[in-house]
């Protein structure tokens, strides 16, 4: 079997916030207001073989740029034999290497490829990729949701979830506040994360300070408290503070997440499941974190569902899963986006038992959804800082008015 044509599909999705519309949507290059708001993209590709397999996977970590990475490697993936995927890996990441340390936008291209490829190989087989990766520890797995109100907190509940996460940082102040009212309003028996998404203006002891308030909330974990580039600062919050921590997004493969594991910094490595490299490279990382005793809690909040079933193969056939980040609310177009849309019941997503990934999308209903951006641009001031000659938008900065962003929790 040989792989005869690489296709990509990129389309715009509504943005990842628990189901609310967007006040600034984004405005397209030729000047036209897009349908939907916001400036997510999911890109999905496609591999034919002259079996007439083809295998689907998807692409995170800047897709639009993501995309121009799948038609320049195309050409190395021609001729190949798609079941040789570790071999593939490697040769499309020496190919890259000349352009410098491999970044999310090389994963994202590695990552894509690679679960089209796992899903080539288990179309020839007959068996699901679970079943290529070692078979089933578990026949479920966990999910959570975001909910940054009472009302989806109350709805997340309801419906099963016995996890949640909110969501802190820039935009929210009074984080703690936050988290109290939601651990009264859910009680113990729903586990709270909290997501600051690694905001380059909260230092090291700002996140020590909140870390140690939040120890009260037995919370899940505490996740990306500071930059992802201050490997250093979470020695310093993790020496300081009994809150478990989470991270491992923002970057690719093993090398990326080494640190994180190797220095126990986390107790939750996150890797993304559209830009870490791949179900080759995430299997590596759990059992890097495996040796550590640090759980697997795959990244997924702004994917597409391609991304979501390769993430459900791989927490199938590990033991150190924790649970699988979904966007149930997120945008109602998901469940037209791919065939067949895994169904959520009590907090859990059953394992795919088809052959392949087990799913596919819709092409005709992604073509008439085309990206007309994918930058996020701020529409709004962060602080009055914005107001006196735009030093809010620096990436490093000092935090200000830090009475405001911390409190005991009480009323």
């Amino acid at each position: 079997m040989k792989i005869t044509g690489v296709r990509t599909f990129l389309m715009q999705a509504a943005p990842a916030n628990s189901g609310k519309p967007s006040k600034n949507p984004v405005t397209a290059p030729d000047g036209s207001t897009p349908k939907l708001p916001g400036t997510r993209n999911w890109l999905f590709v496609k591999i034919e073989t002259d079996a007439g397999i083809v295998g689907i996977g998807e692409c995170s970590g800047w897709p639009r740029v993501v995309e121009k990475a799948i038609e320049d490697l195309s050409t190395l993936l021609i001729g190949e034999d798609p079941t040789h995927i570790e071999r593939i890996a490697q040769k499309l990441q020496v190919a890259m290497m000349g352009h410098g340390m491999l970044g999310t936008v090389g994963g994202g291209a590695l990552t894509g490829i690679d679960i089209a490829l796992w899903d080539i190989k288990g179309k020839a087989l007959g068996t699901p990729i679970w079943n290529l990766l070692g078979g089933k520890v578990r026949d479920k797995v966990q999910i959570y949701t975001h909910a940054n109100s009472k009302e989806f907190a109350l709805s997340a509940k309801a419906r099963g979830f016995m996890a949640i996460k909110t969501s802190g940082g820039n935009g929210m102040l009074d984080p703690v506040r936050k988290v109290a009212k939601m651990r009264d309003l859910l009680g113990d028996d729903i586990d709270i994360a909290v997501d600051v998404h690694g905001p380059p203006w909260m230092t090291p002891q700002d996140a020590v300070q909140l870390a140690r308030a939040l120890e009260p909330y037995n919370i899940l974990w505490l996740e990306d408290p500071i930059s992802p580039d201050n490997i250093e600062g979470y020695q310093r919050i993790r020496d300081a503070s009994s809150v478990p921590l989470a991270a491992g997004e923002r970057v690719t493969g093993i090398f990326g997440e080494r640190e994180l594991i190797e220095r126990n910094l986390v107790d939750v490595i996150q890797p993304d499941a559209g830009r870490a490299g791949g179900i080759t490279q995430m299997k590596k990382i759990a059992a890097m974190a495996e040796a550590h005793h640090i759980m697997v809690a795959p990244h997924s909040g702004s994917l597409g569902p391609v991304a979501e079933y390769a993430a459900l193969h791989l927490m199938a056939s590990i033991p150190n899963a924790l649970m699988l980040e979904r966007m149930e609310d997120d945008w109602p177009g998901r469940r037209q986006t791919i065939v067949p849309h895994p169904e959520q019941e009590n907090g859990f997503l059953a394992v795919p038992d088809a052959p392949g990934l087990g799913c596919d999308i819709n092409e005709k209903f992604v073509a008439d959804h085309p990206s007309p951006g994918n930058v996020s641009v701020p529409t709004k001031p962060m602080d009055e800082r914005d107001e006196m000659g735009g030093e809010g938008r620096l990436y490093v900065q000092t935090r200000i008015k830090r009475a405001k962003f911390f409190s005991k929790g009480d009323e």
